[in-house]
């Protein structure tokens, strides 16, 4: 998959699930109600794959989705932009860190802060 459909694909899959968990409907529920096996729709709400146009009819329907809205054609065709698409990993790093406690979440500060600072430092000084 190229960058541009592997962002296109996290996103469409990002939205299918929030759609999905909105409905307050499991992932098997969709995908019985769809036709996919369950681990399809896992992959297509994961952003590893992309769905046909007639499953992605019938995602919509089962959902109750505009496809318009979904593809975010109601906006001329602009997909939105979102500093997520570039790190798919961000939110579970952020639900990492509310669950840590005050210490822990000092410490994983410090330890970022020292990260940062030791990658804007010259080669030479990381090797000392």
């Amino acid at each position: 998959m190229h960058l541009e459909q592997k962002r296109f694909a996290t996103r469409l899959g990002r939205a299918l699930r929030e759609a999905r968990e909105r409905a307050s409907l499991t992932q098997e529920e969709v995908a019985e109600r769809v036709g996919l096996a369950v681990e399809i729709l896992g992959r297509v709400e994961r952003g590893s794959m992309l769905p046909s146009a007639p499953t992605l009819r019938e995602l919509c329907r089962v959902l109750r989705m505009d496809a318009d809205a979904l593809l975010w054609l109601d906006r001329e065709g602009a997909a939105p932009v979102s500093p997520l698409d570039d790190f798919p990993q961000l939110p579970w790093l952020v639900e990492t860190l509310r669950r840590m406690g005050v210490t822990r979440l000092g410490i994983m500060s410090d330890t970022a802060s020292a990260e940062l600072r030791d990658l804007d430092s010259p080669l030479e000084e990381r090797l000392e």
